[in-house]
């Protein structure tokens, strides 16, 4: 089946790709990227501590929680790690569906899911406003899984839009579940004039405080830290100063 790339345009997953060395990318996404990073310099900085915290809470989720399923939605290009990477560093029984609905992500999705011998990666083409269609993701839903929207919610500027959303998700799981997230910060000025500068190519973003980050978990138990700078979720070894960081995140489980 053909795919339709739109590489006249910039797309988010391509931008993150070329900010943080890729090669998945096209000139309107490096263009944008040159112009965003104009406004927000430490931004290939964030979006490698971002990528990092997805290591650190996906060890978490697998090791500490014993959760083996993954459903992560807005997955983007593969960057290593990769979730399935670390998950399965713990267990290589853990299954991992990746959700997105960016084509040049599907293109790359059909070789990795050609690459895997033991058919526990699965790729699932739906945009994460349709509920239901990623919750139709082959897992078992008696059992617990785990969510992770990683660098995803910030394109949801709509806070209604966005309980909804992780409310519908939630409804589905099991006791046990959990669910890992990490969005723009509004606690750091390059971040806001990032956020601005994706708005302005056509990329509406929107950093939220760390109450607002905290509602998206309402009803659910965080781990310790809590909400903090991904940087300062648990961290393994340094991480780069506050000032570089622009992302802020958590993870919390449902009873």
């Amino acid at each position: 089946m053909a795919v339709d790339l739109n590489t006249s345009l910039p797309h988010s997953a391509r931008i993150y790709d070329f900010l943080l060395g890729g090669k998945d990318n096209f000139d309107a996404d490096r263009k944008a990227a040159a112009e965003i990073v104009k406004q927000s310099p430490s931004l290939p900085i964030s979006m490698r501590a971002n990528r990092d915290y997805l290591a650190r809470a996906g060890r978490f989720l697998a090791d500490d929680l014993g959760i083996r399923q993954f459903l992560d939605i807005g997955a983007g290009l593969p960057t290593s790690p990769n979730l399935h990477e670390v998950v399965q560093g713990v267990d290589p029984d853990s299954r991992v569906v990746y959700v997105d609905n960016d084509p040049i992500v599907l293109v790359h999705a059909r070789a990795l899911l050609t690459s895997s011998s033991h058919g526990s990666i699965a790729y699932l083409d739906a945009d994460l406003r349709d509920t239901a269609a990623v919750l139709s993701a082959p897992l078992d839903f008696s059992r617990p899984i785990a969510i992770t929207l990683v660098a995803i919610l910030q394109f949801i500027t709509d806070d209604q839009e966005a309980y909804r959303i992780v409310d519908a998700l939630l409804d589905r799981l099991a006791p046990g579940s959990a669910l890992a997230i990490s969005t723009v910060t509004a606690h750091n000025e390059q971040a806001v004039l990032g956020a601005k500068a994706y708005t302005a190519r056509g990329i509406p973003a929107r950093p939220r405080t760390d109450d607002e980050v905290r509602r998206l978990f309402r009803g659910l138990d965080l781990v310790d830290p809590g909400v903090a700078l991904v940087s300062r979720w648990r961290p393994d070894g340094p991480a780069p100063d506050d000032f570089h960081v622009q992302m802020s995140g958590g993870v919390a489980v449902k009873r």
